[in-house]
């Protein structure tokens, strides 16, 4: 059965995305959104290796090329794979760092990419390491056997995360082998993240796989607003969502482009996965995928089939992290605040107002005679004048 990783959209670069391509010089929209300077201060995601399961890893492009574990990488395109035109395929380094489609690169650059100059652009969780896994192509070269082959590659290279941006073509349940695989690395306490899929417009629904498979963290695509993009699959197996529209990230040789779907919406959330792994090592999968999902923003008290737990939120996941937890709680945050106490109505004058009635009629009496004997001191003296010079005329 063959697997999709296709963009719904031409993203903002109207689809000419060429390689390499020029440098983006700002910070996008997904990493703006986060205070990553506090965020870096809990973790980078030092010594987590994260399984890119994608079209290939490209090591040219300078982000990349010191955040890819080429010794761990493995390219699984059948040598004699064909392209749409029928000829033998040119699959590339067997070490899976060539990436000729570009969407294997644009995944591994939002989980690890390496800060550099004249861009803004940066992974995640820019001290992960990738384990480069070429799987799929433009050409279909890729199915569920083979992703499942390239998961028992990630647990045997001791992958910490792996990151699967590609769905069954077709609501269907592909081969056990596939299941099983996803089981033994869960079992592997590695962190399962997968795309929920791209097929969501006019509300469809339905199951995607891997994503939708128990214990698979299922990543739908949210907007700048942190609403459901339009095209994301949506479902009761979607755990949270993440930024996924107008994703910049590395492409092959150097540079950038922007792109759109839940396969870059994954990305985002295994990139989180590495962070708080890299920061509470003896945390098992379960106890990260619940932190990510307790800690997402949202806007009702527990799950919903559109954006699960809600929009993934890295600086809270990493600084309410007092303890694990295993499960999310839908009414975490609700606040149940007492009743206010009324206050006492007295209907009559009540002591403590007596006292502060004749104090103040004490001050302001004191205050009058104060000034009625000033007053009468001022008059007999003015009177004595006037008798004195009265008797020095005469």
């Amino acid at each position: 059965m063959p697997l999709a990783t296709a963009a719904p959209a031409a993203a903002d670069d109207g689809g000419q995305c060429t390689f390499p391509n020029k440098k983006y010089e700002g910070r996008p929209w997904s990493l703006q959104r986060v205070q990553l300077d506090e965020l870096w201060a809990q973790s980078t995601g030092r010594n987590v290796r994260v399984a890119v399961i994608d079209t290939g890893v490209d090591t040219r492009n300078p982000q990349l090329t010191k955040a890819v574990d080429a010794k761990s990488g493995i390219n699984l395109i059948p040598k004699d794979a064909k392209d749409a035109n029928g000829y033998k395929l040119k699959r590339g380094k067997e070490n899976g760092t060539t990436d000729t489609v570009g969407h294997g690169t644009k995944v591994a650059g939002i989980i690890a990419a390496r800060p550099a100059k004249g861009t803004g652009f940066v992974g995640l969780a820019p001290d992960a390491t990738i384990i480069p896994i070429q799987q799929n192509d433009a050409d279909g070269n890729g199915t569920a056997v083979t992703l499942a082959t390239a998961i028992r590659h990630a647990i045997a290279k001791k992958a910490d995360v792996i990151n699967i941006s590609q769905d069954t073509a077709n609501a269907v349940k592909p081969t056990p082998l596939l299941e099983q695989a996803v089981r033994a690395a869960l079992d592997a306490d590695i962190v399962v993240v997968a795309s929920a899929g791209n097929d969501g417009l006019g509300g469809n629904v339905k199951p995607t796989y891997p994503a939708s498979y128990p214990g698979v963290l299922a990543v739908a695509a949210a907007d700048r607003n942190n609403e459901r993009a339009q095209f994301s699959q949506s479902g009761d197996f979607v755990g949270v969502a993440a930024p996924g529209v107008d994703m910049v990230s590395t492409v092959p040789g150097g540079g950038h482009c922007a792109d759109n779907g839940t396969s870059f919406s994954a990305p985002y959330v295994a990139g989180l996965a590495a962070l708080i792994k890299s920061e509470h090592r003896d945390w098992t999968q379960e106890q990260i995928v619940a932190q990510i999902q307790q800690t997402a923003e949202r806007s009702v008290a527990g799950h919903d089939r559109l954006v699960g737990w809600g929009v993934v939120d890295p600086v809270r996941a990493l600084t309410e992290d007092d303890k694990p937890i295993e499960k999310p709680v839908a009414d975490e945050g609700v606040t149940r605040a007492e009743a206010p106490t009324p206050a006492a109505v007295h209907l009559g004058e009540t002591p403590e107002q007596r006292a502060a009635r004749l104090a103040t009629y004490i001050v302001v009496s004191g205050g009058v005679l104060v000034a009625a004997i000033a007053g009468s001191a001022v008059a007999v003296r003015d009177h004595r004048r006037r008798r004195a010079a009265l008797t020095a005329g005469r």
